[in-house]
């Protein structure tokens, strides 16, 4: 046996006796208390089937804190339950049509300057923007129309104390031609935004399918990003042992940045019982 051959039958050896119990001990149990490093949310549209009421009834005894990706009219439901909408839908567009499309600046404009005010006095702090498709943009046109049509729009935001957040997608499998689908596109309308009200929604899903190299990312960027969405990668469904990120160890990289916001699961359960993946996936991410 040589010397390489050496280190890789101790590394399996390694993996199999400490980190697969691990990982597994993880995975299917959640604390009787949390530990409250992570603030958790979960996405209300991979639960369609189920009515909000009862999805809220749920995260509250799960020890979720937020409903993501709610519209205005839907945001006093999470409130009943002593529960806030972490991210919030202001404008109807869609994740196709943003602001990188200029024909599209005035609508986005009367959207946010309405509902912008609406989050603040809900006491939200995030309303949610897409770039929209690229349209044979380039990169750089894009980029130029976005900070052109965001500007007025962030004036309002810092007036009533809201984080104008922009997703970070794939434009790989999910959702073809969107133009912001990489974090250094994303960061770089930021510095030339240069506002505290304009940050990204980091989609770990998105991203590993995007650019991988998750962890050194947020550590690089952390100051930008505002928001956290998970998925299991590949299929986008739970975020345990059959896929190929190891959420244990984000979550641990995200708390160690300071970060003080929300991660919300936005996998797809595939299991028939979808509230237990989902409670599944906040024991996962539960550091």
């Amino acid at each position: 046996m040589n010397r390489k051959q050496a280190i890789k039958t101790i590394a399996v050896g390694a993996v199999s006796s400490v980190v697969l119990p691990q990982i597994a001990k993880g995975m299917n149990t959640l604390p009787d208390d949390l530990k409250n490093n992570i603030n958790h949310s979960v996405c209300q549209w991979c639960y369609n089937d189920i009515p909000l009421d009862k999805l809220c009834e749920a995260a509250k005894e799960i020890g979720i804190k937020s409903i993501d990706l709610l519209k205005p009219e839907e945001w006093s439901t999470a409130s009943k339950y002593g529960l806030t909408c972490a991210m919030a839908y202001a404008s109807g567009f869609g994740l196709s049509k943003g602001f990188n499309d200029v024909s599209l600046h005035d609508q986005l404009l009367k959207d946010y300057t309405t509902n912008i005010p609406k989050a603040s006095e809900a006491g939200l702090k995030n309303v949610i923007c897409f770039s929209g498709n690229a349209n044979g943009l380039s990169y750089e046109q894009g980029l130029e129309n976005c900070a052109k049509g965001l500007e007025p729009v962030l004036k309002i935001a810092a007036k009533n104390n809201i984080a104008v957040c922009m997703e970070l997608l794939n434009s790989k499998v999910d959702h073809k031609d969107y133009q912001c689908d990489h974090t250094e596109w994303g960061v770089r309308l930021c510095e030339k935004l240069g506002s505290p009200n304009f940050k990204l929604l980091y989609d770990i899903y998105h991203m590993q399918i995007m650019e991988g190299d998750v962890i050194a990312t947020i550590k690089k960027h952390n100051k930008y990003i505002a928001h956290y969405h998970t998925g299991g990668v590949p299929g986008r469904n739970e975020i345990d042992e059959t896929q190929e990120l190891y959420y244990p160890a984000i979550m641990r990289a995200i708390v160690a940045t300071g970060f003080k916001g929300f991660v919300a699961q936005e996998f797809i359960p595939k299991r028939p019982d979808k509230l237990a993946s989902l409670k599944q996936g906040v024991g996962i991410c539960d550091i």
